[in-house]
């Protein structure tokens, strides 16, 4: 059974790129090289650099598989080509909202490893991302949170920069 794609942003793509490399040209030979000076200090089994270098290794190789695996599963969406095709929110579009107090605020919809709530950058899975797929400017939708549901407008859906709030 073939996995699911994992959508992702071509700058979410870049930035898993770019924590793949440094782990794997600088993090693992650096700390492999404490680990073989620690090594080189005689009793292995009392030695904390040692055991601690040898588990950073570990922690290192795990998450460089788990970020090899989800890079060959995943699917650049490009959120330009989306502006053509439609005037809803898409994966990608930033999208302002006025809530109930009529504040406003951008976000925009990525997928779940670039997800940034204080950045604005929500999850294509969570709640809000979930309801706004597929909105257009005047919609106005309903999201459950912790604290209790929320109503909110769609006031604008803009790709490229974050839209300035006013």
């Amino acid at each position: 059974m073939a996995q699911l794609p994992i959508y992702i942003t071509p700058e979410g793509h870049k930035r898993v790129r770019e924590e793949l490399e440094h782990l794997w040209k600088v993090e693992r030979p650096r700390v492999t090289s404490e680990v073989e000076t620690a090594a080189a200090h005689g009793d292995r089994s009392e030695n904390a650099e040692y055991i601690y270098g040898k588990k950073r290794l570990r922690e290192i190789d795990k998450r460089m598989q788990f970020l090899a695996e989800r890079f060959e599963r995943m699917r650049v969406v490009h959120p330009d080509e989306q502006r053509s095709v439609t005037h809803k929110v898409t994966f990608g579009a930033w999208v302002v909202v006025e809530d109930s107090d009529d504040q406003a605020h951008a976000y925009r919809i990525v997928g779940p490893d670039e997800s940034d709530a204080d950045g604005g950058l929500i999850s294509m899975d969570s709640p809000m991302g979930r309801a706004l797929l597929g909105k257009e400017p005047g919609d106005d939708f309903e999201v459950q949170r912790p604290r209790g549901p929320a109503i909110f407008v769609v006031r604008s859906i803009h790709h490229g920069a974050r839209p300035e709030l006013r």
